[in-house]
């Protein structure tokens, strides 16, 4: 029987090479903070790196396309961190990226966590999470379709359209009732949007099905743009508004590991 090996400790030409890599981590965070090419001293400065160091590490980056530098000298990220951004995203599926979240939402809540996109004049659920305790039905199953003006998804979506467009919606489909609780008015749906754009969530009460009741959040991509939306949805006599923070917080979750960053407050 052979002695077990060992692993080695990293060689010291080894150590220099992490120690390499993290400086160049460094300059790239500091280069992703500002907006406009940043001279090699101000790098050096917000870096603790010595200045010869800090321009030998960026222009090697510079030849392979991670970093870019102006006439003027200053730097800024290259096309090659686009490009591989590019390939990341085009890798990342919505609904697993949003499925850990929906997990944990539905494990806080004991209620069905649902996944809506929008497809023309309605939302389809693309994923949801079951209660298993539900006393009644829930419509939001895998595939299903309700309108826009009677889901809270859908209201996150008339939001994001503006005036002119959420008009043209009404006129386009008549706003149809799905239970006797559903918007069929365009000044009330009006209003309602107006409440669902100064909060931030969105609420269905009794809209699409009697005796189920939803709350929204939306979901967006790194570019900002509403692609999805987070529902908790439940039988009207467990329904608890004070759920909206946390359906909020979870769709905010879901956008950031999809690369979205928030505006900054001012």
């Amino acid at each position: 029987m052979q002695p077990k090996k060992t692993e080695s400790a990293p060689s010291a030409e080894g150590k220099t090479s992490i120690q390499v890599i993290e400086r160049m981590m460094k300059l790239l965070d500091v280069l992703a903070a500002h907006a406009d090419p940043v001279q090699l001293k101000q790098l050096a400065l917000e870096t603790g790196l010595h200045p010869s160091t800090a321009h030998r590490i960026l222009g090697a980056m510079t030849q392979s396309g991670f970093v870019e530098r102006s006439d003027a000298g200053a730097y800024r990220l290259g096309i090659r961190l686009l490009e591989l951004g590019s390939l990341v995203k085009s890798r990342i599926s919505l609904r697993e990226t949003a499925m850990p979240y929906m997990l944990k939402l539905h494990a806080a809540t004991g209620e069905s966590v649902n996944l809506g996109v929008r497809a023309g004049d309605e939302i389809v659920y693309v994923e949801r999470t079951s209660s298993g305790r539900a006393s009644v039905r829930v419509v939001h199953i895998v595939g299903a379709r309700a309108p826009l003006h009677t889901t809270a998804t859908g209201k996150l979506f008339l939001v994001e359209d503006g005036l002119e467009r959420i008009r043209d919606y009404a006129r386009r489909t008549g706003l149809p009732a799905s239970t006797p609780a559903s918007i069929t008015a365009l000044p009330a749906l009006e209003k309602e949007l107006d409440r669902v754009r100064r909060h931030g969530v969105a609420f269905d009460l009794d809209e699409v099905e009697s005796g189920v009741r939803c709350i929204a959040a939306g979901i967006r991509d790194d570019s900002g743009e509403l692609i999805a939306g987070l529902s908790l949805s439940t039988p009207s006599e467990r329904f608890n508004p004070d759920w909206a923070p946390l359906v909020r917080e979870t769709a905010d979750e879901i956008s950031r590991a999809l690369g979205h960053l928030p505006p900054k407050a001012a």
